[in-house]
């Protein structure tokens, strides 16, 4: 298991916290996924033989959000 932190930008409201913690959620091989409104940040705990780092990105900005790994 991996775990990373990604910077999100462009949440307004408890709806995006849902939308992004279900959508990393639907990827195979995420354990969990915990999104911190006030923070700007998910905390996503996932198996890397199932997904990347970029697979996880492209998933946020699929939905409409900016999102980076934080270093």
């Amino acid at each position: 298991m991996n775990k990373t932190t990604l910077k999100i930008k462009g949440m307004s409201c408890a709806h995006c916290v849902k939308k992004i913690e279900t959508a990393l959620q639907d990827l195979q091989g995420v354990v969990m996924a915990k999104v911190n409104l006030k923070k700007e940040i998910a905390k996503v705990k996932y198996d890397e033989t199932a997904q990347t780092l970029e697979s996880l990105t492209a998933a946020v900005k699929e939905i409409g959000y900016e999102t980076e790994p934080i270093k």
